[in-house]
């Protein structure tokens, strides 16, 4: 299996990349969280997941091995395949896709496009035990910032803001300060939106 490719960044696309590896160049499909991090034309890492199928070898990269892990942990539930685990990958930040299922946040899952309450319950019920173990999360903590998490978007709902943007403004003020409170987190927000 291949493990990792270092090589020179030849061709970068949003969902895609070639990397030229001593003159051999490998397609790798990548997430949008992987393509936000790399450089243009540099010699690059990619830690690489590969899966082979009847028809086709298919490389997945990834930035870091931290979110290749979390590929791997999806891709093992029942009905979610390579494609839809890079599409949550692409609309969550890992860290994101990670509190939401240690804080059990069917909401969050859900919306992730071609994931309904069945899957998005089913990821939860699989990985949750998994996810607190590996990434060593503490079950208290992360629901006690969900809880704050919650009350703070719907007050700003409650003020007239829409729930897709609060969420981006409240989601980056709880990556900068994980144990800010209710009033924090909705000052702050009311500053950036």
């Amino acid at each position: 299996m291949i493990d990792r490719l270092r090589g020179k960044l030849v061709e970068k696309n949003a969902t895609e990349v070639v990397v030229d590896c001593n003159g051999v160049g490998y397609f790798v499909n990548i997430s949008l969280h992987t393509y936000a991090h790399l450089p243009e034309g540099e010699a690059i890492t990619l830690y690489t997941h590969l899966q082979v199928r009847e028809d086709a070898h298919i490389l997945y990269g990834f930035i870091d091995k931290m979110e290749r892990a979390v590929f791997r942990m999806l891709i093992s539930v029942s009905g979610i395949g390579t494609n839809t685990a890079r599409t949550m990958l692409s609309s969550l930040h890992p860290d994101q896709v990670k509190q939401a299922i240690a804080t059990s946040d069917v909401a969050t899952i859900q919306s992730v496009k071609g994931i309904g309450a069945k899957t998005a319950q089913r990821v939860i019920l699989d990985l949750k035990d998994k996810i607190l173990k590996v990434f060593d999360i503490d079950a208290t903590s992360a629901t006690q910032s969900n809880t704050s998490k919650e009350e703070a978007l719907s007050a700003l709902e409650t003020l007239g803001y829409a729930r897709k943007q609060a969420e981006k403004v409240v989601a980056a003020i709880v990556k900068n300060q994980p144990d800010a409170g209710v009033e924090t987190l909705i000052k702050e927000a009311l500053k950036k939106l």
